[in-house]
């Protein structure tokens, strides 16, 4: 059976890095889950706020799947937190949009607690029962957990909004066991409406390089061993914790050459124009002196992360709350080791598959220790990279989606 699914992805759209913005996991995921649902034969239309008057209005990405841009306040890149006063414009815009192209959905899948509101909102504007499913990518209860200072914590008002949405939607796709029991525990969600998904990898894009070809495709030194960074740059992805780790690793092992590379950011600018995580970022590598052996990138588009993931040793991802982790799982499609935290989503799956090296948050001279481990121990890290090769087919989109699929036809077919 073939449905048609709507997408709705207010904040942010799943052409950023066509479009010259930041990208986060959301935007892949988005992207991906599109485009492999339309491989399926389900036509999917994403819908997102124009940031851009020149882009255009209807993107078709490819046979089922187009990217519709809807007005929604100023035409330009806003910070997510101030976009919840447009979304009576957004869907006002939706409406229009259908009424005049005639169209009707099967399903509405929303992407972050603001496009579960409008999701909401289109059900009692078009007065139907179309089922509503919901990935909310991050929790603002655990976010709030772990903020370092009052700017990052999330609001009352998107507490309380998913409090609501997790009783109101029809399903909830969350992509980690933890996720699912903050879900269950926290926000009291019934758990047979929460569907563990694990979000999928392009296996056809992130795939093995040559390590010498990939240094050399990005001008690195091919003496150097590579450590890599890679996502935002928010203080809840834990960087500053992974600088220390470096100080500690160049006093340890003087003797092996290392670059650590940050990729994430805008650094097109001045660097007093930078954002104040990536400025904090920066002081502390003055701090630490270790200016040399550190690299901001900046943000780089998904054809050229395989070349980074393959030059690179190791990848760590020391976030202090990551609902999954899709660099990770990035990563290990390119036989690149990972070390990441024990709050990671993906953490549970990979430590289970011995996939890669689980640390603790806050604690640099534990991952210094695990990072020294995988550079000077060739059997421990040949023995991980295996182990990766043989288990990342299971993340592999095409099968995610498929799985999603299911979630989607069961509740149009209103099955329990």
């Amino acid at each position: 059976m073939a449905a048609k699914i709507l997408m709705i992805s207010y904040h942010t759209c799943p052409l950023a890095s066509e479009e010259g913005k930041e990208t986060g996991g959301m935007n892949v995921y988005v992207f991906e889950l599109s485009r492999n649902l339309a491989r399926l034969g389900h036509k999917i239309d994403v819908i997102t706020r124009s940031q851009d008057k020149d882009n255009e209005k209807i993107v078709e990405v490819e046979e089922n799947f187009r990217v519709i841009h809807l007005t929604a306040g100023p035409e330009a890149a806003m910070n997510k937190k101030k976009l919840v006063e447009f979304i009576p414009e957004f869907v006002d815009s939706y409406i229009s949009f259908v009424q005049e192209n005639d169209l009707q959905y099967d399903l509405l899948h929303a992407h972050y607690y603001q496009s579960g509101l409008i999701g909401t909102e289109i059900q009692k504007r078009l007065n139907n029962k179309i089922p509503l499913v919901l990935t909310f990518h991050t929790l603002a209860l655990m976010k709030n957990l772990v903020a370092r200072s009052a700017s990052e914590l999330s609001s009352q008002y998107r507490i309380d909004a998913e409090f609501k949405l997790s009783k109101h939607v029809d399903a909830i796709i969350t992509p980690s066991t933890s996720d699912k029991q903050y879900l269950q525990y926290l926000y009291e969600v019934n758990p047979k409406k929460i569907f563990e998904i694990p979000p999928g990898v392009n296996t056809e894009l992130f795939k093995p390089i040559e390590k010498i070809a990939a240094k050399e495709h990005l001008n690195l030194n091919t003496q150097e061993k590579i450590i890599l960074s890679v996502g935002r740059i928010e203080p809840l992805k834990g960087i500053d914790m992974l600088l220390f780790a470096i100080k500690i690793l160049i006093r340890q092992i003087p003797q092996i050459p290392l670059r650590f590379l940050i990729v994430g950011g805008d650094i097109s600018q001045h660097i007093t124009k930078w954002s104040p995580q990536l400025k904090q970022l920066e002081e502390f590598r003055h701090i630490l002196g270790i200016s040399k052996y550190v690299q901001f990138i900046g943000q780089k588009p998904q054809h050229e992360l395989p070349y980074y993931y393959n030059a690179a040793e190791i990848v760590v991802m020391p976030s202090h709350y990551e609902s999954f982790g899709m660099a990770a799982a990035e990563s290990m499609a390119c036989g690149t080791p990972v070390i990441t935290t024990n709050v990671a989503g993906i953490s549970q799956l990979i430590d289970e598959r011995r996939s890669t090296l689980v640390t603790s948050v806050n604690n640099p001279l534990l991952l210094a220790s695990q990072i020294r481990q995988l550079l000077t121990n060739a059997s421990i890290y040949d023995e991980i990279r295996d182990n990766i090769m043989r288990n990342i087919e299971d993340l592999c989109w095409s099968g995610i989606s498929k799985q999603i699929a299911s979630v989607y036809l069961r509740l149009i077919s209103h099955e329990t």
